[in-house]
């Protein structure tokens, strides 16, 4: 047996719970909204399932390269091929329950017991820097991860528990170095005067800074992105040859304004309007209504703003995207609120909302009150918003995942300089079989999830991967949660 021999085991289980899952939803040949959500546990386990299984395929995968990759990689797939007979045989009512075979259950006994502990963590222990492994990559890759990795060591990590314990926000001369590293123009094309290579280039980036510094770092890629990927889509070319290059230099510094507080993932049941106008013979829009979590909205000068133009009833087919000026705040010392107007009355004011770790952008409750935009700042026909929306978020999510990835790290690096430290009865903790496996454990987790965030980046390089994009910040959201804590 093996881990990729499991695999196809997991692959042809998850398979058929998802075929039996879709028919216990479906009602006349589509999907019945209101028999999903009678589902909705067993559908968390199940994407939960294919996230994991994803991600053993994508750790099998890099397992090729060495040993200890190889025991990374059978770790984790033994984890989660026993997390998943569980989930088949406790919360899955529509998925066949039969049991794993005799020589699976021996291989993952196997995978797991204390000698492949044991085995993991001296390969683990031999590994320079205290890092997670090697991570295989081409060489242009590798010198744009090392100069991030240098900017994050030398420039964020030092002041990020400031910026953190004082609830500051990024200082502008950090906002300046990052802009001429080309963090801004990193998913522009270079004809919009950019600096696109691939996606897998974003995650190193985004990875790294997060590294440093997970909200004065590795969050300044994701608003831009999102805002050019709308652009790329739906924009003008009188629109692209105007933002795309101000965007890339730093010039611009985007918000995204999407969430509301009372609509968050259901993004079509939006409820901020813009109402056509005209002032001053320039036709236009009039934005009114609450958005949140509008991350750098105090320092922003653009929203890239999600409005209902329909009626309420016409659901995502009425939503409409605006590109949204304000002036910045640059110099100011407090940049936890902020109130502009508008000649004729219009208004934007926001305040920061306390978040807990995620500290140096800060994320804003905004209110737009008559607040006018002229028509050249739509993006895209009318009602395409949602459309437009989508295709920027599918690359925010590898970046929430790449993040994730980057705080991993982050806390791993501390606990094995910790574990090897600390003496306790006499000596280093890393000398206990209970610190060595949850090192190795963590060190596989991590793994799995920037070996899949690779995957899904290459996968978006080829104009796929939006699926996969989701299932990766699914899993590596909620596994960065146990590795910090752990």
């Amino acid at each position: 047996m093996s881990a990729t021999a499991l695999l196809r085991v997991i692959d042809s289980a998850l398979a058929g719970w998802s075929l039996a899952l879709a028919r216990a939803c479906a009602h006349g040949g589509r999907l019945d909204r209101a028999r999903f959500e009678l589902h909705q546990p067993e559908a968390v386990q199940l994407a939960r399932s294919l996230a994991e299984a994803a991600a053993a395929q994508a750790l099998d995968r890099w397992a090729a390269h060495g040993p200890l990759e190889r025991a990374l990689a059978d770790r984790y797939t033994a984890r989660i091929g026993a997390a998943i007979e569980q989930r088949l045989r406790y919360h899955a009512p529509h998925a066949d329950t039969e049991d794993w075979s005799p020589e699976l259950r021996a291989w993952i006994r196997d995978a797991t017991a204390d000698d492949a502990t044991a085995a993991a963590w001296r390969a683990l222990s031999e590994v320079a820097g205290g890092t997670t492994g090697a991570v295989r990559l081409e060489e242009e890759h590798h010198e744009i991860r090392a100069m991030f990795a240098r900017f994050s060591d030398e420039r964020l990590a030092p002041i990020a528990e400031q910026i953190h314990r004082e609830d500051l926000v990024l200082p502008e001369d950090l906002l300046r170095e990052m802009a001429g590293l080309g963090v801004f123009g990193i998913s522009i094309p270079e004809a919009y005067g950019g600096a696109f290579v691939d996606h897998l280039t974003m995650c190193l980036a985004t990875e790294e800074l997060s590294r440093g510094s997970l909200g004065a770092g590795g969050s300044v890629i994701t608003r831009p992105e999102i805002c050019a990927k709308a652009l790329l889509v739906g924009g003008s070319e009188a629109q692209k040859q105007a933002w795309l290059p101000a965007i890339a230099s730093g010039e611009r510094i985007v918000s995204v304004a999407v969430t509301e507080p009372n609509a968050g993932s259901d993004v079509a049941s939006l409820r901020v309007t813009a109402r056509p106008t005209e002032v001053d013979g320039v036709s236009g829009w009039r934005i009114d209504g609450e958005k949140t979590w509008c991350t750098f909205a105090g320092r922003a000068d653009v929203f890239i703003l999600l409005a209902r133009t329909g009626a309420p009833e016409d659901g995502h087919r009425g939503l409409t995207l605006f590109l949204v000026e304000k002036p910045p705040k640059v110099s100011a010392d407090d940049h936890h609120a902020f109130r502009e107007t508008q000649p004729h009355g219009g208004s934007i004011e926001g305040h920061a909302i306390p978040t807990i770790g995620y500290r140096g952008m800060h994320s804003f409750a905004v209110a737009f009150d008559d607040w006018f935009v002229p028509d050249a700042n739509r993006v895209g026909a009318l009602g395409e918003g949602f459309k437009l929306q989508m295709a920027g978020f599918a690359g925010g999510r590898i970046q929430t995942a790449a993040r994730a990835v980057g705080l991993m790290e982050a806390a791993y690096r501390a606990a094995r300089r910790y574990a090897t430290d600390r003496q306790v009865f006499g000596q280093p903790l890393d000398a206990y079989p209970l610190t060595q496996a949850s090192l190795v454990d963590m060190a596989a987790t991590i793994q799995a999830s920037r070996q899949l965030c690779y995957a899904v980046a290459d996968s978006m390089d080829e104009g796929g991967g939006h699926l996969e994009a989701s299932l990766v910040k699914l899993l590596s959201c909620r596994d960065a949660e146990a590795v910090t804590r752990d």
